[in-house]
């Protein structure tokens, strides 16, 4: 509902202007792996249908997206970008968006970061009160639902008001989909995983349309150890089981 995200041409427009790539070397030290959908590439499921509609810092399509929403160098669109003061990584990102809006957009487009304790911004995301938001996510169970589900469902709501009560108005995007709240509800009684594959393919369709979100990354993660040690292993439920670890024998 927040001008001027609430403009879908805005959105699209952001989505197109993101340079993942950078992202990944400037700030993640190439630590990390661009991410074009809100389901990780770790999933079959997952498809890269962020690439398909938007690219990778596609400045020429972002530039022609603001132009149709009525945007310019002399009449900018103002967007917040809120994130945890804690967070690093999240003051970098919002740094380089804005540096990347300035440098290759003519400031059509001019990103305002703004920071707040973490307790206080995570209870007022699900209030409205942020334009934009940067945040992250770990699944709680290893499915690709619960990289859907918490973030699109929408259990109150209507195409007015937006969502009133669910994973969306919880996540501080508000979207409401009835269509999305049926496939949603399809691929959580699907049993056949081809079909299932196929709704969620549908579901990653819309949100690369509507854009309520724009996935950055997914984290590579890491475990040492030292020489003679085996069976050190990260699940990918990040789970590390220390019953598999043994000392490698003489």
């Amino acid at each position: 509902k927040s001008e001027p995200t609430d403009n879908i041409l805005v959105r699209q427009a952001i989505a197109s202007l993101v340079d993942r790539d950078l992202l990944n070397d400037r700030i993640l030290q190439g630590q990390g792996i661009p991410l074009f959908s809100l389901i990780p590439t770790t999933f079959s499921e997952s498809q890269p249908v962020f690439k398909e509609h938007y690219g990778n810092h596609n400045i020429e399509q972002a530039k022609q997206l603001l132009k149709t929403a009525g945007y310019s160098a002399e009449k900018p669109a103002i967007v917040e970008v809120w994130h945890s003061s804690g967070s690093i990584t999240s003051s970098s990102v919002a740094a380089v968006m804005k540096a990347l809006a300035k440098r290759d957009l003519d400031n059509m487009i001019q990103f305002e970061p703004n920071s707040i304790l973490g307790a206080a911004f995570f209870r007022n995301i699900s209030r409205g009160l942020y334009t934009t938001a940067l945040s992250n996510w770990y699944p709680d169970f290893l499915d690709a639902d619960n990289y859907i589900y918490p973030f699109l469902d929408c259990a109150k709501g209507s195409p007015e008001t937006g969502c009133e009560e669910g994973g969306s108005q919880s996540q501080g995007s508000f979207f409401y989909s009835q269509e999305m709240n049926q496939l949603i509800a399809q691929s959580r009684q699907e049993s056949n995983p081809a079909k299932r594959k196929q709704i969620f393919g549908k579901i990653q369709e819309i949100l690369a349309d509507e854009v309520p979100y724009i996935p950055l990354w997914q984290t590579k993660e890491y475990a040492f150890a030292r020489h003679g040690i085996t069976g050190v292993i990260i699940n990918p439920s990040q789970t590390f089981p220390f019953w598999t670890i043994a000392k490698k024998s003489r």
